[in-house]
């Protein structure tokens, strides 16, 4: 959609970003064929398949908001606020709107990502904090010992981008509880010299946190669902053993 407004052409997926799509979708077709094949009385298997397409959707949108915040990074040249003419500080602003866009929806999607494992594999992770993070489910999976190569798989990856996501959950934090995170850095500035021209942040390097932590989801998409996938073809070919011990 975004692409469309900005004047490029459609995203073809690819690369990691088109294995978490391809993963989820698997998901989603699973268990919509689980309802197709059962009552569903519980709503259960409906309600994974709405989460697992809101997830598409929310990744969809987090890979639209870190392009866009990089096509306007591109059209912003000027290293000081003062030295902008009006139609850059017009798309410096666009970066950043996109930009936070962006880091919010990380977490936000990791959350969201939390919440579907948690019902998926029965964690209950409520019962030690009502209001759980991505993070905290992590948590409960090592608490309980359960499924342990999907939990030490996305401690792995949470792990490696360890950094990106320090800097965006901090900018995250600042934007929600503090200020605008893209003025921090003009507050310090002030208090070094107060009538000096205000350098910009790095957009270079907070930019490319966004697509490390864009990275980060992608993977984390990956790895949950296609454990899941396995974890259904496995069972069903348990379940369709059994059947047939029991038909002899």
């Amino acid at each position: 959609m975004l692409r469309i407004l900005l004047g490029e052409p459609p995203r073809r997926n690819s690369g990691v970003l088109a294995e978490a799509m391809d993963n989820m979708a698997e998901v989603a077709s699973m268990l919509r064929k689980e309802m197709n094949a059962h009552e569903d009385h519980d709503h259960e298997f409906r309600k994974l398949e709405i989460w697992t397409r809101g997830l598409i959707s929310s990744l969809d949108e987090l890979e639209q908001s870190c392009f866009a915040a990089g096509f306007y990074r591109k059209l912003v040249v000027a290293g000081y606020m003062d030295d902008m003419s009006t139609q850059e500080q017009g798309d410096y602003a666009r970066y950043v709107y996109f930009y936070k866009n962006g880091f919010i929806r990380v977490f936000s999607l990791l959350d969201k990502l939390g919440t579907v494992l948690n019902s998926l594999y029965n964690l209950n992770t409520s019962q030690s904090k009502a209001h759980f993070s991505y993070f905290t489910v992590l948590r409960q999976f090592q608490l309980l010992k359960e499924h342990v190569p999907l939990s030490e798989e996305l401690e792995r990856i949470k792990d490696s981008y360890r950094e990106p996501l320090q800097n965006l959950r901090k900018r995250r934090n600042a934007e929600i509880h503090y200020m605008n995170a893209e003025m921090q850095d003009d507050l310090w500035q002030r208090h070094q010299g107060l009538h000096d021209k205000i350098r910009l942040e790095d957009l270079d390097s907070h930019l490319e946190d966004l697509k490390q932590g864009l990275e980060m989801v992608c993977k984390s998409l990956c790895a949950a669902f296609r454990y899941s996938n396995e974890q259904w073809h496995k069972n069903k070919a348990m379940t369709s053993k059994n059947a047939g011990t029991e038909s002899r």
